[in-house]
């Protein structure tokens, strides 16, 4: 007589899945209001501050643009 858990054959070949997490999503969203807080403190007018929005919403495309545009530089 065994004293181990027999498995059936269905319960052996079921994946196993680990969901690892990783920081980034938190760094994105502290980039977010930051870029944010820098684009309202510059913008004057009603339409300044809608681009102030999208202009910190969507920084890291501007960021990775002009880093291209100064590496392409000769």
């Amino acid at each position: 007589m065994t004293t181990e858990p027999t498995l059936n054959k269905q319960d052996q070949q079921k994946p196993k899945f680990v969901i690892q997490s990783n920081h980034s999503d938190a760094v994105y969203g502290i980039g977010i209001i930051g870029a944010w807080v820098y684009f309202f403190k510059h913008a004057a007018t009603t339409g300044g501050r809608i681009k102030a929005f999208f202009k910190g919403f969507f920084w890291p495309a501007f960021l990775v643009y002009e880093l291209f545009v100064f590496l392409n530089k000769e």
